[in-house]
């Protein structure tokens, strides 16, 4: 099918034919053209294709944002390769069990993390060579980013089908272990499609990318302004005032968030007496509470305030402005179709809660190394979401909750599933049982609470058991609020109630 086929690369190689000149990426004192940028791509390709790398091959990335970030996910589409980019935000024994479970062929990683990853490195067969990115010096064990750069075999061609994998990002723990969720290059084109119409990119646009590359976020938009024509400027970390100051200089008209990243632009810009032009902004989108979408509003009347469904394995599928319809998630996107399911897989009608199911060329590949796992999320030829949302006779899609099998919290934006801090807690020896939930939080929008059954005798300071937690898995998944219990409520077959538990606690469901 490859005379049908149009990947990544080949957005690219459009870019540069059509707007050669035009900024496609800036970071720091770095720009980029989009000529220059297909030309930076082609070389690191073809530096790749020296060291051994193959279609199908992952490559590992631990780092902070970077323009060189953006080139590694260029070339691997030009040539085939899968990234296997990591969030920077995990303990070194999850960076291990995802660097294991997904076995790339080279690691990269940022000064921050090299220290960490060499340990990895060597414990792990399929591992090659470890790279730097993103600057700093170059230790022993590793080889420089720029080394890999070859004009050599820089023209050369790939036959890339499009349903190629490109990328494979680890969603939380639903059963206590990440499962990398692949999507195609594909699966990534047909959502630019998507928001480039839903949100009327062009060539003049430029989002600032202050989520991290990791993420399916910020992976999304930077590819549909890329593909659009437009500029990305990416944000090493984010911080408030450098966002306001890019927003500014580059002429920012979008750019994606999760609490409390909005509250703290808005704080740094009132902070500054409004001296920043923001003027330029069409398009925002995010989670945040209505209080800070309204102060955006004020200083920025004519922006659209976006809200949407989806997730790693399903890009948005629904979506539309905020106002059009307060507190839904939209309608669905052009290319997706949306159903509602019982737990009999029967469509239920208008009004009526059920499992949010997809059909769309933006649902992933499957999860990577886990048939069993993929054929159940994809039974009966709809992708099952695990969220529970019901539609009304306008077609708007409101959200309800995540199905018991699929218990998530949501803390500033990162997934977290109850089960794998369960997990954690109990490595504590005082204590006997535990049940998470998630609470509403005026800052991160929702906070992970534990509500714990201590052993016979024992007594323990709650801080010391979130430190605990927090030197086992990433500072993100640690509970906020901790309380300690006699005893949690059961299910006649002897488990815990956790709706019981919510309940009694004050989570949400």
């Amino acid at each position: 099918m490859l005379t049908q086929d149009f990947t990544l690369y080949d957005v690219i190689c459009r870019n540069a034919q059509c707007h050669p000149d035009r900024d496609a990426i800036v970071f720091n004192d770095i720009r980029l053209t989009h000529r220059q940028f297909k030309e930076r791509c082609d070389q690191l390709s073809a530096g790749l294709v020296k060291m051994g790398v193959e279609k199908g091959d992952r490559l590992g990335v631990v780092a902070h944002n970077c323009d060189e970030f953006m080139v590694l996910y260029g070339a691997a589409a030009k040539m085939g390769a899968i990234l296997l980019p990591i969030n920077w935000r995990f303990q070194q024994n999850e960076v291990e069990y995802v660097l294991n479970d997904g076995t790339p062929k080279f690691v990269f990683a940022g000064p921050e993390y090299r220290k960490t990853v060499e340990e990895i490195a060597g414990k792990i067969d399929a591992i090659e060579r470890c790279y730097t990115i993103g600057g700093g010096e170059v230790p022993e064990g590793f080889h420089p980013f720029e080394g890999l750069y070859s004009e050599e075999g820089a023209d050369k061609k790939f036959l890339i089908p499009a349903e190629s994998g490109f990328v494979i990002i680890h969603t939380a723990a639903v059963a206590g272990e990440p499962r990398g969720a692949l999507l195609s290059q594909s699966n990534v084109v047909h959502c630019n499609l998507q928001m480039m119409i839903g949100n009327h990119l062009g060539p003049d646009d430029c989002h600032i990318c202050i989520l991290p590359l990791f993420h399916i976020a910020a992976l999304s938009m930077a590819m549909a302004v890329m593909h659009a024509g437009g500029k990305n400027a990416i944000v090493e970390r984010f911080d408030p005032e450098l966002t306001l100051k890019l927003i500014e200089k580059e002429k920012g008209t979008s750019f994606f968030h999760f609490p409390p990243i909005l509250q703290m632009i808005l704080d740094k810009y009132d902070a500054a007496g409004g001296g920043y032009d923001l003027s330029s902004l069409r398009h925002v989108g995010g989670i945040d509470n209505p209080e800070n979408m309204m102060r955006l509003k004020k200083i920025v009347p004519n922006v659209v305030l976006g809200t949407a469904f989806g997730q790693t394995e399903a890009l948005p599928v629904t979506g539309g402005p905020m106002e059009e319809r307060p507190g839904s998630a939209g309608r669905p996107t052009p290319l997706s179709k949306v159903a509602l399911f019982d737990d009999y897989d029967n469509e239920v009608p208008v009004g009526t809660p059920g499992e949010i199911c997809v059909r769309s060329p933006v649902v992933f590949l499957g999860y990577w190394g886990r048939d069993e796992d993929t054929a159940y999320t994809f039974r009966n030829n709809w992708h099952h979401t695990g969220d529970v949302g019901r539609f009304d006779e306008d077609g708007y899609l409101w959200y309800v909750k995540r199905k018991a099998e699929k218990e998530l919290i949501k803390p500033g934006g990162e997934n977290v599933y109850p089960v794998e801090v369960e997990k954690a807690i109990l490595q504590h020896d005082d204590v006997e049982e535990v049940c998470v939930i998630g609470v509403a939080d005026k800052q991160w929008g929702e906070a992970i609470k534990a509500i714990c059954v201590l052993g016979t005798g024992k007594s323990l300071d709650p801080q010391i058991l979130i430190d605990f937690v927090a030197s086992k898995i990433a500072r993100y998944k640690k509970p906020k609020y901790i309380v300690f219990v006699d005893s949690l409520p059961k299910t006649a077959d002897g488990e815990i109630h956790r709706d019981q538990v919510k309940k009694e606690h004050g989570g949400k469901f």
